[in-house]
């Protein structure tokens, strides 16, 4: 049984809102910490919201303090996740018995970076690696420009998939139900669906176009992401550093079985297909 009893989640963007909406279904006390002048957030009642700099330890500290928190989960967008440090020397400050690094995605070394961070400061952390959002299928492969699935490269590695409700409702559950021992300083890797983009084209009934670049806005963006994923790194069972697949509890969707009785939702059924 969990011996968690408070939360703060830091960042209400695409997951952050989602874990925050599934852990205040489970009763228990949260806090959403939000960035000083950032926009209102609706949040379930009982969840309270405090704006803070994520550049003060020593203020997110009190805050942390002050709401008795157990874990902090950061759910910062790239754009914001240098804070995280200092959300990390926060929870050192107050105490927090668990740190959730904003790492849902794919692996990467920076991943490795904050962990080793965690680490020297004797902060335990739990890490969710989901893969791809299932949900931003049609972004990566520019689905919504012409009806295609376009590919950099060969697209013929497999890449796991997790829906954004899926990762949610996952994180929330593990917290509230496994003891410590089976959430400190481990990585949890889930996927909802494993699947090649080159595969993706069944699914979404219409055929694959090989591409040297991606000419729509953050065309850029996803031509590097889908480098990256052709090199193995889509798979969460990915091992960063030994440039190979997991095995056993390293291998992809081995967290899965820590959700007993839960149904992943496939890519047909995310998408309407």
């Amino acid at each position: 049984m969990s011996t968690y009893k408070s939360f703060a989640v830091a960042g209400a963007g695409t997951v952050g809102l989602p874990i925050l909406n599934a852990l205040a279904a489970k009763s228990v006390p949260v806090v959403l910490l939000s960035r000083v002048g950032s926009s209102a957030k609706t949040v379930p009642s009982g969840v309270q919201v405090v704006q803070v700099d994520y550049s003060d330890a020593t203020a997110v500290a009190t805050v942390l303090k002050e709401h008795k928190v157990d874990v902090v989960l950061s759910t910062l967008g790239v754009t914001a996740v240098a804070a995280q440090n200092t959300l990390v020397d926060a929870a050192k400050l107050a105490a927090v018995k668990l740190f959730v690094p904003s790492e849902y995605g794919f692996t990467t070394d920076a991943k490795n970076e904050i962990a080793a961070y965690l680490k020297s400061l004797n902060i335990p952390s739990t890490r969710i690696y989901n893969g791809g959002f299932t949900e931003y299928i049609p972004w990566l492969v520019d689905y919504e420009n012409g009806g295609k699935i376009k590919i950099i490269g060969k697209g013929d590695v497999p890449v796991s998939f997790t829906s954004i409700a899926d990762v949610a409702g996952f994180v929330a559950y593990v917290l509230t139900t496994l003891p410590p021992s089976e959430l400190e300083d481990r990585i949890l890797r889930l996927e909802g669906e494993r699947s090649t983009l080159k595969d993706l084209a069944a699914q979404f009934k219409t055929s694959v176009e090989h591409v040297d670049s991606i000419t729509s806005e953050n065309g850029a963006f996803k031509a590097t992401v889908q480098r990256i994923l052709d090199t193995g790194a889509g798979s969460t069972g990915w091992d960063v550093v030994r440039k190979v697949e997991g095995q056993g509890n390293d291998a992809a969707g081995s967290a899965n079985a820590l959700w007993p009785g839960h149904q992943w939702q496939s890519i047909k059924e995310v998408h309407k297909l």
